[in-house]
C-alpha cells in the first residue's frame, strides 16, 4: 500500500514508520521541517498542497498534535483554538480533504490518547481535543464508507516515562512497537469508526 505518514520524524512516526516499512507498505513521510514531504498540517491550504503533491493514496496515518498544557485556571481561549487547531483541526481537515485522494477501501489513521477518558491536571485542553476527535471518528465512519477512518488511543509511552511520567501518575505506559500494532490493524484491517485505546 502506499500510506501517506504525517509526523512521522517524531517519537511515535518514527515507530510507526519502521512497522509499516517492515510490512513492505510504500511509506511518504510528511513533517514540518524533515521528512519526504514538508508540510504544516495546521493549515488547510498546506494540506491540500500535500495531497496534490502526494497524489493516490491507501492509507492516510496521523501521529502528530499539537496541545498546550496548562492549568484550566490560566487557558486562554487562545490556547483552546491552538489545541483545536493543532489537533483537531488538522486532523479532520486530513480526513475531509484527503476522501478524492484515498483508495475506495483505504483507511485513515488518526492519534487521539488517554486523555480523552482519563484526565489529569493541566490536561483539560489535550482531553477536549482527544474526545473530539475520537467523536468524529465515529461520525465520519458512517458517512466517508466504504473508506474507513479509526484513532489509536494510546496512554504515555514506555518510552518516554523519564519526560512524561509525572504527568500521568499511576497510569499503565505502552511500548511504542505495541502501539504501531494499533496502526497496522487499523490500515491493513477491515474495522471503520474504532477508536483503539492502548
Amino acid at each position: 500500500m502506499k500510506i501517506l505518514l504525517i509526523g512521522a520524524t517524531g517519537t511515535l512516526g518514527t515507530a510507526v514508520h519502521k512497522t509499516l516499512a517492515a510490512r513492505g507498505h510504500d511509506v511518504v513521510t510528511v513533517g514540518r521541517t524533515g521528512g519526504d514531504l514538508r508540510y504544516d498540517i495546521t493549515d488547510p491550504a498546506q494540506i491540500a498542497e500535500l495531497y496534490e503533491r502526494a497524489g493516490r493514496l491507501d492509507a492516510v496515518v496521523g501521529t502528530a498534535g499539537d496541545v498546550p498544557w496548562k492549568p484550566v485556571t490560566e487557558l486562554t481561549p487562545d490556547d483552546y483554538l491552538a489545541g483545536f487547531r493543532g489537533k483537531v483541526l488538522s486532523q479532520t481537515e486530513l480526513v475531509r480533504q484527503g476522501i478524492p485522494y484515498v483508495a475506495e477501501r483505504g483507511s485513515f489513521t488518526l492519534i487521539t490518547g488517554v486523555l480523552a477518558r482519563e484526565p489529569v491536571p493541566t490536561g483539560a485542553a489535550a482531553a477536549l481535543a482527544n474526545g473530539a476527535l475520537e467523536a468524529f471518528v465515529r461520525a465520519a465512519a458512517i458517512e466517508i464508507a466504504p473508506r474507513r477512518v479509526n484513532a489509536v488511543s494510546p496512554t504515555v509511552f514506555t518510552e518516554a516515562l523519564a519526560d512524561y511520567g509525572d504527568f500521568f501518575p499511576g497510569m499503565p505506559p505502552v511500548d511504542l512497537a505495541t502501539v504501531a500494532q494499533a496502526y497496522v490493524r487499523s490500515v491493513e484491517g477491515a474495522q471503520t469508526g474504532q477508536v483503539y485505546e492502548l
